[in-house]
C-alpha cells in the first residue's frame, strides 16, 4: 500500500487512521499546499513525521518548525497547535 492511495486528491486536508491498538494509533495526513489542520489540542503526547512535501507546525508556546521530508516534531499533550501546508505534504501522526 501507499500513503497517497489512502486519500482523496481533491481535499485540502485528508486524514486516514492506519492503525489503532491498545496503546495508541497511527494516522496518515495529506495536507495540500495552502491547506490547514486547524488549531487543536491532543490530550496525549504525539509524534508528527513529515514523509514528503513541506509543512509548518506552530504551537501556542511560540514553537514553529518548518517540516520537510524526514523531519519530525514531538507534540506535547494539552498544547494548542496547528499545521499549515507549504507544499503538498504527506505526514504521519503517531499517538
Amino acid at each position: 500500500m501507499n500513503l497517497k492511495s489512502q486519500h482523496s486528491e481533491e481535499k485540502s486536508l485528508s486524514t486516514k487512521k492506519l492503525f489503532s491498538g491498545g496503546e495508541g494509533s497511527v494516522v496518515s495526513i495529506q495536507l495540500r499546499a495552502g491547506g490547514l489542520l486547524k488549531e487543536h489540542i491532543t490530550t496525549i503526547p504525539a509524534l508528527l513525521i513529515c514523509i514528503n512535501g513541506k509543512a509548518i507546525f506552530k504551537s501556542e508556546k511560540g514553537e514553529e518548525y518548518n517540516l520537510s521530508s524526514g523531519d519530525f516534531v514531538n507534540i506535547e499533550d494539552n498544547v494548542k497547535h496547528l499545521v499549515e501546508g507549504v507544499e503538498d505534504a504527506q505526514l504521519v501522526l503517531v499517538k
